[in-house]
């Protein structure tokens, strides 16, 4: 193990407490300080979590010399801003996805990283998953064959409210960035960028999306469906279909993996997180920290970007707009 590493959040929400939950699990990580635009927020939340210090401004927080990492869990609308605020506070960053809003913000917080020469990094957590992992090494399977078609969905129901970050298209809103990003992130890590991409979205009178179908069509002729949705509940599983077999897995990490093959099929297991599994990326983060590197090698700049420019593309030909995030 190498150093102890204090720890600060930007942001006191859901995610935060989820991820602050999982962070206690790792000896080498400190609970610092908490920090939100009001001091009372900050202060709730660190005496509830246990954190040193509790800030009501961000700029104050980043300007405390004992701060050496930061988790940014603020909406998806001030991603860039907040992470482009501590890195040049050489305060190193793990980012909530979806990273940005569209290419260009992610862009100038790699460039952030780089000029400062500070560690930055999506929080895309389900690359470090034991399940996941399972997933893509049972995929390499030679006796599958080619994959051919991904399916691949998160749904949940969430009440109508355009005050709340779900709905505030000033926030960010709607069901691509927050959790349609999953079911792209999954048919991105086994068949790269879609070569062609076509859309179905429910748009609100507010502007906001609230479900989209996605169709991506690969070079060599494969396909993936992805949906998102705020208004359908699911399982919210993903398969994946080779010629002589499949992988069938649910995001509920008690769910055993199916893998099917040659008409057999069995349950697969693996090992489970010892938390909710956000102390895998987070440890993660410490160890390149520990290396002195600035880009992680699993979750790296250029990933993001694609991933990024996958979702600019989806907006772009649903007709998805965020006024103050232009795609052009």
């Amino acid at each position: 193990m190498g150093k102890t590493y204090n720890w600060a959040i930007l942001g006191c929400g859901k995610i935060a407490r989820k991820f602050v939950n999982d962070l206690k699990l790792l000896k080498n990580a400190n609970l610092y300080a908490a920090a939100s635009r009001s001091i009372e927020n900050a202060e709730n939340f660190a005496e509830e979590l246990g954190f040193e210090k509790a800030y009501g401004s961000y700029l104050e927080m980043v300007k405390d010399p004992e701060v050496d990492v930061v988790y940014i869990a603020t909406p998806h609308a001030m991603h860039m801003e907040h992470s482009i605020l501590c890195l040049e506070h050489k305060k190193a960053v793990l980012c909530e996805k979806a990273f940005a809003m569209n290419v260009k913000e992610v862009d100038q917080m790699i460039t952030a990283s780089k000029d400062n020469d500070t560690f930055l990094m999506e929080a895309f957590w389900t690359i470090f998953q034991p399940k996941f992992n399972k997933v893509l090494e049972l995929a390499k399977d030679p006796e599958l064959g080619r994959l051919k078609f991904i399916k691949s969905d998160f749904m949940f129901n969430a009440d109508f409210d355009p005050d709340k970050r779900l709905y505030n298209i000033d926030l960010g809103a709607g069901s691509l960035l927050d959790i349609g990003i999953y079911p792209i992130f999954r048919s991105m890590m086994f068949l790269g960028k879609p070569e062609k991409i076509k859309t179905m979205a429910n748009i609100r009178e507010t502007g906001v999306e609230d479900s989209i179908c996605m169709l991506f069509d690969y070079e060599g002729g494969e396909k993936a469906v992805l949906t998102s949705s705020f208004e359908s509940s699911s399982i919210n599983e993903t398969e994946l279909c080779f010629e002589h077999g499949f992988i069938k897995f649910e995001r509920d990490p008690a769910y055993p993996i199916i893998f099917g093959k040659n008409g057999k099929r069995e349950e697969i297991g693996f090992e489970l997180s010892r938390g909710e599994g956000y102390e895998l990326e987070a440890a993660h983060v410490m160890e390149c920290m520990d290396q002195g590197i600035t880009e992680s090698p699993v979750l790296t700049f250029q990933f993001s970007r694609d991933l990024m420019e996958i979702m600019d593309r989806v907006r772009k030909e649903a007709g998805i707009v965020f006024p103050k995030h232009d795609l052009t």
